[in-house]
């Protein structure tokens, strides 16, 4: 995809969606690092169902340590590998109070030294916490990246530093937001609705056809 056709690719997205954010529920920083590490290999809505109650009680790394690792596992069982998720949250937790004061670090290298925190749970945390211009790259991004033509490769890390290289300055901050909710209700996996799609006359996939 050219650089043109790129342009015109996000700003057909950002016309249908002025304001893109995360479907994720969150109070703060420290809930969003939560419910990110929680949506590893599991849906936002299944995420949002066990966090609704959780964040009533636990806003910070301090109460999540009085609220425990027992009650934790309790309230995240119906989460895949709910086990060493409560696990890594306790430890994330112990951490953020004994090295940053409760506070969640902006800084990527610190978020990934976090437990159970990878590039992309720091980019969304860096990107919808602190607006940082970010883009994570899950599974929707990817297919969305490589099957456009916007920005192909053969792995996440390649993928994500093809983006930052093409997606217009003003789209960065909402780039990922767009491409993930383009991927999870338009451009599926195994069946693209492509005639609804809104950026389908840029798309190397939709050419093709």
């Amino acid at each position: 995809m050219n650089k043109e056709s790129t342009a015109h690719f996000f700003t057909a997205l950002a016309a249908q969606m002025p304001q893109p954010k995360t479907e994720l529920c969150f109070l703060n920083p420290y809930t969003l690092l939560v419910a990110v590490t929680l949506s590893a290999q599991a849906t936002d809505v299944s995420v949002n169902k066990a966090t609704a109650p959780l964040f009533k009680i636990v806003k910070s790394p301090k109460a999540m340590l009085g609220f425990g690792l027992e009650n934790l596992r309790a309230q995240i069982k119906t989460i895949g590998l709910y086990n060493t998720k409560a696990k890594n949250i306790i430890a994330m937790a112990e951490i953020l109070v004994r090295d940053y004061n409760g506070e969640v670090p902006r800084d990527r290298a610190a978020l990934e030294k976090l437990p159970g925190v990878g590039r992309k749970t720091a980019n969304v945390v860096m990107n919808e916490a602190f607006g940082i211009p970010t883009i994570a790259v899950d599974t929707h991004v990817f297919r969305v990246a490589n099957r456009t033509g916007l920005a192909p490769g053969k792995d996440v890390r390649t993928v994500e530093d093809k983006l930052m290289k093409v997606v217009p300055k003003q789209f960065l901050q909402g780039a990922h937001h767009w491409l993930i909710l383009l991927g999870r209700y338009t451009c599926k996996a195994r069946k693209p609705e492509c005639a609804k799609c809104v950026v389908k006359k840029y798309c190397k996939y939709f050419l093709s056809l």
